[in-house]
């Protein structure tokens, strides 16, 4: 027998060695024997439009979460325009991303992800009471669940071309709609540079026409979740829209996309857009010369008041499919420990649902040696005074979300400005929509 072992090994042996060897292989190079293999945790979100961000985020944070949590971490950044198709796909197919960041309230999408309450209790321990904002755009009142997290919004301040707003009488540049009208037209009479308010189906357009609605008075819905978007507000302000446009638009902004602004305003096409600070770091990251001559305003007031749509709206789900669902929950209460470092990284473009973890925005934002002057974003330092939730007055529920996805607002203004509806008949159409959707999601 001691001769047969040594010139070979028996059937048996020879099978359980090569059983137990491509099992190894299988499970790849992290396999070690007596070791569990490694975790992994899959983020998909979109990519920053500050790009100093993303590199911050994938190449520090991540990284050093994942080694202290013996965790693989990928993430996956795409185009915002395709965050709600891949959505639909991941969904479809049951398969995808553990973590999946939305730039809007993800409500429709609440009986296929997991309860978040559990995250923000946890986040709130340590950093204190998120803000009604972070709240109103993650919380269902009739499931009493979260549908998603927040970490951050981003203000939609105004970005206008400080020159041709002195030479139009507005030193300081628009503060209420009616400088909008009025200065907008002076500039397009003497220069040709037209306003910039965008009338297309995209982000940027329906959050430049919510602002726009709602400090006219109007709006999709009351805080009780009825549709009372057929008003008289609403209609005033469809008529400012299509006035605006008549005297001050061209038609290229039916058909602008996200960037389009941007790149108008960059290019020095524009005198107004509505915009996040996109606009201005660009400007700043690529020496442009028009960089000093592009200033920030708040919200614009209208009759009723001055209200604006964050931005954007940091909305992270863990679907209910998601492998890695503890990883997720612990990544995203783990990376608020780490908010003020991403703030700096992207520029002051996020800004935190939970206070206390930029405590020093005001004074942070007030001297920004990149920007020209240094306190150019000092007036976004109130910008809680006046931004709000998709949904406003009412909470960010899913029949909000297929109108917002859907774009039923910004395709009423682009009809009265066009001249394709009256004000009364747009108002009339888009009620009767918003209430299928409702009904669609009683």
């Amino acid at each position: 027998m001691a001769k047969r072992r040594g010139r070979g090994i028996s059937r048996r042996d020879f099978v359980k060695l090569t059983t137990t060897g491509a099992i190894a292989a299988g499970l790849g190079p992290a396999m070690h024997f007596g070791q569990a293999p490694q975790k992994t945790l899959k983020i998909l979100q979109w990519s920053h439009f500050v790009p100093a961000f993303d590199t911050w985020f994938n190449g520090t944070f991540t990284k050093q979460w994942g080694q202290k949590h013996d965790t693989v971490v990928t993430v996956d950044n795409i185009n915002l325009v395709d965050l709600n198709t891949r959505a639909a796909s991941e969904v479809s197919a049951r398969k995808g991303h553990d973590l999946f960041m939305f730039l809007s309230p993800p409500a429709a999408y609440e009986k296929q992800t997991i309860d978040m309450t559990h995250v923000y209790q946890e986040v709130e321990k340590k950093h204190g009471k998120k803000i009604e904002l972070g709240h109103r755009s993650t919380y269902n009142p009739k499931t009493r669940r979260y549908f998603a997290f927040s970490d951050a919004y981003t203000p939609d301040p105004g970005n206008w071309h400080k020159d041709w707003w002195a030479e139009a009488g507005f030193p300081n540049g628009p503060d209420t709609y009616d400088d909008l009208r009025a200065g907008a037209k002076k500039i397009r009479d003497k220069t040709g540079h037209p306003c910039g308010i965008g009338l297309s189906q995209e982000l940027d357009s329906s959050m430049a026409m919510r602002a726009l609605l709602w400090s006219f008075g109007g709006a999709e819905q009351d805080e009780q979740g009825n549709v009372t978007i057929n008003s008289k507000n609403t209609i005033e302000a469809l008529k400012f829209m299509k006035a605006l446009y008549q005297e001050s638009e061209t038609a290229e902004v039916f058909t602008w996309t996200p960037p389009s602004n941007n790149q108008a305003m960059l290019a020095g096409r524009v005198s107004y857009v509505a915009n996040a600070i996109s606009v201005t770091r660009q400007s700043e990251r690529e020496h442009l010369p028009i960089d000093s001559k592009i200033m920030i305003s708040p919200a614009l007031k209208g009759p009723v008041r001055r209200i604006a749509a964050e931005h954007v709206m940091n909305c992270y789900v863990i679907w209910e499919f998601a492998e890695n669902k503890e990883g997720a929950q612990q990544f995203l209460i783990d990376y608020m420990d780490s908010f003020h470092d991403g703030f700096v990284a992207g520029q002051f473009y996020n800004f935190p649902c939970f206070p206390s973890l930029v405590p020093n925005l005001k004074q942070e934002i007030a001297n920004d040696p990149r920007a020209t002057p240094p306190d150019k974003y000092k007036v976004l330092g109130n910008v809680l005074d006046w931004a709000t939730n998709v949904g406003y007055p009412g909470y960010a529920t899913a029949a909000i979300d297929e109108a917002f996805k859907t774009w039923v607002i910004p395709t009423m203004f682009a009809k009265v400005a066009r001249g394709d509806e009256t004000p009364e008949n747009a108002a009339k159409a888009a009620e009767e929509e918003y209430k299928r959707i409702f009904a669609r999601w009683k």
